[in-house]
């Protein structure tokens, strides 16, 4: 063999073989994006949310519809994330454990998030016969990039596209004109568990998905969320939350996967993302700073790191006041109850020491849940 008959040899070797790693790095390219981008899916749309809030009359603000509860808010800190675990747990026989969005669709888990704390607090307060069920993901999803466009629902053309994502006003409109779907088997599909599989089909053709014909929509419409208003003030937030209605955060703001001493999270990044503030404490009541909440959709591991109190949820953290109020507002939705934003002191004050160990095992009865709202005195 001549030394250009070998050297044309060895090149088309080479040739193949950068040909074959180009191929795997963009497959693993790929898949990381693909990883990346399952984990947010907001889509802001300042012009859409001004239509919407144009929709709501004369009680567009949380400081409007909720008046009352401004008025008498006391400043104390508040822990929903309790109620929302008395309930699963005597709902399911379990404790709360948050899940995780398997595509972009981060937005409805803020939704399904804030409608599942505001069913157990309406729980725990005895509006609610039974512990309720968690709300299912995917219709909620559908309905915000389809039907809460003003496309049709029917699920007979993917009217919402197969790009992943949502806006945070989407949500709050499907769950105020339409309503919720819970997780349940019903006789054309079964919502017992998640699915981004199924999100994704909901999301190209609206709740429900493929053929539906509206039939996951008369769903919701049995279970509608009169009362979602905008929160665009950190005094609208805290009021909201200290008489037990969380509230959705869409935003761009990203923070560290480790918390502080204090279970805070400092502001990092950018976060296309949807999350659900369930949780204040003020600085005047002995937290080094104005702080909420936020429950994130990624499972109870993506953050470390010290938790105060030691029983809020992993795979939550604190957010300072200083960033919430700057750069979280801008699509923040308030949910609340069949009575509209009324005043409810939910006596959650100033209970900031670690949970007692018998809080990680025992189940809350609704009896002791009701009679002192969650001071752990059973």
């Amino acid at each position: 063999m001549s030394r250009s008959s070998r050297w044309s040899l060895s090149a088309v070797t080479f040739v193949i073989v950068m040909a074959i790693l180009g191929t795997l790095v963009e497959r693993a390219t790929n898949k990381v994006a693909a990883r990346i981008d399952g984990q947010f899916g907001y889509t802001p749309d300042p012009e859409g949310t001004r239509a919407f809030l144009a929709t709501l009359g004369d009680e567009k603000f949380f400081s409007q519809a909720g008046a009352e509860a401004m008025k008498e808010a006391k400043g104390i800190d508040v822990f929903l994330y309790r109620q929302l675990d008395a309930a699963h747990r005597a709902r399911y026989g379990k404790p709360f454990i948050v899940g995780r969005q398997q595509i972009g669709d981060c937005t409805s888990w803020g939704g399904m998030h804030a409608v599942a704390v505001a069913d157990a607090v309406s729980w725990s307060l005895g509006k609610l016969p039974e512990p309720p069920l968690l709300p299912a993901t995917e219709p909620l999803y559908g309905g915000a990039r389809v039907e809460a466009r003003g496309k049709p629902g029917d699920g007979a053309q993917p009217y919402g596209g197969w790009s992943d994502g949502a806006t945070g006003y989407g949500v709050a409109k499907f769950l105020r004109e339409f309503g919720v779907v819970y997780r349940q088997k019903y006789p054309t599909v079964d919502l017992t568990e998640y699915s981004g599989e199924r999100a994704k089909q909901y999301g190209a053709y609206g709740c429900g998905g493929q053929g539906d014909n509206g039939r996951l929509d008369a769903e919701a419409k049995k279970h509608p969320l009169r009362h979602v208003v905008a929160v665009r003030t950190w005094a609208e937030l805290a009021a909201a939350i200290e008489s037990g209605y969380p509230c959705t955060l869409a935003s761009s703001q990203g923070f560290q996967s480790v918390r502080n001493k204090d279970g805070i999270a400092e502001a990092s990044g950018t976060w296309m993302h949807q999350q659900v503030a369930i949780g204040i404490r003020h600085r005047k009541n002995g937290s080094p700073d104005d702080l909420v909440l936020i429950l994130n959709s990624w499972g109870p591991n993506w953050i470390a790191g010290p938790k105060v109190p030691a029983d809020m949820p992993d795979g939550s953290y604190w957010a300072r006041r200083s960033v919430v109020e700057t750069r979280m507002l801008e699509d923040a939705w308030a949910i609340g109850d069949t009575d509209g934003f009324k005043y409810r002191d939910l006596d959650h004050g100033g209970w900031l020491t670690p949970a007692p160990p018998e809080t990680q095992t025992r189940t809350p009865s609704p009896a002791s849940l009701i009679a002192d709202t969650y001071k752990l005195a059973f």
